[in-house]
């Protein structure tokens, strides 16, 4: 059985068991005591019809599956979320931070994009909301680095800030796990 512990980021690339190992560690938290809750603060937005298609999906699962997990949708201000949803009942998942990074470099209207100092600022206030937690914090997000350097600017700048993410979040989690093909690798602490 998987526990959760204070904190834990969760990486891997797309279908590498991310979402289902934080939704595995919410099951076991939940089963312990009925008195525990668990909150999704999902990130992605509806651009697009596939992934409105997609949101809903992920929906509709967590309400088989995980039926004591409420959702809360926080595409921007993650930091505050937490703050919100904090308690020392409460199981946070964070789905996902590479959605997150997406709606502050990316936004619909360019110029809200952030710079790359505001990013860090960004960074630094999650970090602290993780540190600050009442209850256990899991977090979902990508690891993009593995693969070959893409050709863009904006991608290659992408990239280089997910990795900067990645690792403000890693070193405030006390446990990170790669998953791979479904299998949980610790890098930090005990997975």
């Amino acid at each position: 059985m998987v526990e959760a512990v204070r904190s834990e980021l969760i990486l891997g690339g797309q279908r590498s068991g991310k979402s289902r190992r934080a939704e595995a560690l919410a099951r076991s938290w939940l089963a312990a005591s009925p008195q525990r809750r668990a909150v999704m603060i999902a990130t992605g937005q509806p651009w697009d019809d596939e992934m409105r298609e997609r949101i809903e999906r992920h929906r509709q699962d967590r309400a088989l599956t995980l039926p004591g997990m409420t959702t809360v949708e926080e595409p921007l201000a993650l930091a505050n979320a937490l703050r919100q949803h904090s308690d020392t009942g409460t199981l946070m998942v964070v789905d996902c931070l590479t959605l997150w990074l997406t709606n502050l470099l990316m936004p619909v209207e360019p110029s809200k994009a952030l710079t790359d100092a505001a990013v860090l600022e960004a960074g630094a206030a999650l970090c602290q909301a993780i540190e600050q937690a009442a209850g256990p914090v899991v977090l979902v997000s990508n690891e993009v680095g593995l693969g070959v350097i893409p050709m863009g600017r904006e991608v290659r700048a992408y990239v280089d800030a997910l990795g900067r993410l990645n690792q403000q979040v890693a070193s405030v989690c006390e446990r990170v796990t790669l998953m791979a093909a479904g299998l949980p690798l610790p890098l930090k602490g005990i997975a």
